[in-house]
């Protein structure tokens, strides 16, 4: 990791390594869920960068993207293990949500609790009130 201003740059990649990406990202982060149709299925935790501090540092011909409904938001998958690295979300256009699992050193269980976002109800369909569905909390099994 490397810093760039008050950020640190994390290496990030997909399951098979196909594609490779850095992204700036805050020293203190806050995991999100939602429950949106995609998010629910896919289920990964996700941190929040704008777009230009993402870059594609390998496989960008490998990234396959899937959008659907309004096809504002652009969910980005490695076409050859599956995994989902990062997408364009919906509410906020100008930012990257980041899988933390694709994320060298960081892992969704790094996070004690994860506010899960009303995606189902979400905020473009609802005159922009952001509502939380709930939390998810981790709690390592002990001994």
């Amino acid at each position: 990791m490397q810093m760039d201003d008050a950020n640190l740059i994390h290496q990030g990649s997909c399951h098979c390594g196909a594609v490779r990406f850095t992204v700036a990202l805050p020293d203190h982060l806050s995991g999100t869920r939602c429950n949106c149709s995609i998010c629910a299925m896919k289920g990964a935790v996700t941190v929040y960068a704008p777009l230009e501090d993402l870059t594609v540092t390998q496989g960008a011909d490998t990234l396959s993207t899937y959008s659907f409904n309004s096809g504002v938001a652009k969910h980005h998958f490695c076409s050859s293990c599956g995994i989902h690295c990062f997408h364009q979300t919906r509410s906020m256009p100008d930012r990257y949500g980041i899988n933390v699992a694709c994320l060298e050193g960081m892992s969704p269980f790094d996070f004690a609790e994860v506010l899960v976002v009303d995606g189902v109800n979400h905020p473009n369909d609802n005159g922009g009130l952001r509502r939380m569905a709930g939390m998810l909390r981790f709690e390592p099994a002990t001994g």
